[in-house]
C-alpha cells in the first residue's frame, strides 16, 4: 500500500461519518456517537498525516505551497469542531453549523486527493510513497485507537 492508498482509507471514513450525521437530527444518541467518531477520525487523521506526508513534502519547492494549505485547512476544520463542541447539539444552528464542516472536511479531501497527490506521486519515490504509508499508519492507528486528545476538536 502506499500513501495515496492508505490516506484514501480515512477520507472516506470522513465522507461517510460526515454524510451519516446529515441525517441525524436533534440530540440523539447516534448524532453523538457518529460526531464523537468523526472528531476523533479528523483528529487522528490531521496529526498523523501531517507528519508522515505533509512535512515530507514541505521540502519540495513544488509542493510546499500546496503542503502549506492543507495543514491551514485542519486547523480551520479544528476551529470549526471547537465551535461545534460549544453549541447545543439540538439547535438549528448546531446542525447550520455543521454543514459548514462538512462542507469544509468535503472540499478538503477533493483538494487533496486532485492537486496534491499529484504534486507529491511527481516529488516523493516510490520507496517513499510505501514507507510513508506504513509510518502514517502505524501512528494513525495509535491515534484513533487512543484515549488521549490529539487535538482542542477532541474535548
Amino acid at each position: 500500500m502506499n500513501i495515496f492508498e492508505a490516506l484514501r482509507i480515512s477520507h472516506d471514513t470522513q465522507r461517510a461519518l460526515a454524510t451519516q450525521i446529515l441525517q441525524t437530527q436533534g440530540d440523539s444518541p447516534e448524532r453523538n456517537r457518529l460526531y464523537r467518531e468523526l472528531k476523533h477520525e479528523l483528529a487522528a487523521h490531521a496529526a498523523a498525516e501531517e507528519r508522515w506526508f505533509y512535512s515530507p513534502l514541505i521540502d519540495h519547492d513544488e509542493s510546499m505551497a500546496q503542503s502549506r494549505h492543507g495543514m491551514a485547512e485542519h486547523h480551520e476544520m479544528d476551529k470549526l469542531v471547537d465551535e461545534l463542541n460549544s453549541m447545543e447539539m439540538s439547535s438549528s444552528g448546531w446542525l447550520a453549523h455543521f454543514k459548514k464542516l462538512h462542507h469544509k472536511v468535503y472540499h478538503h479531501l477533493e483538494d487533496e486527493e486532485h492537486a496534491i497527490f499529484q504534486l507529491a506521486g511527481k516529488v516523493l519515490t516510490e520507496k517513499q510513497k510505501t514507507d510513508l504509508a506504513k509510518s502514517y499508519e502505524e501512528e494513525f492507528v495509535n491515534f484513533r485507537l487512543g484515549q488521549m486528545p490529539i487535538s482542542s476538536a477532541e474535548s
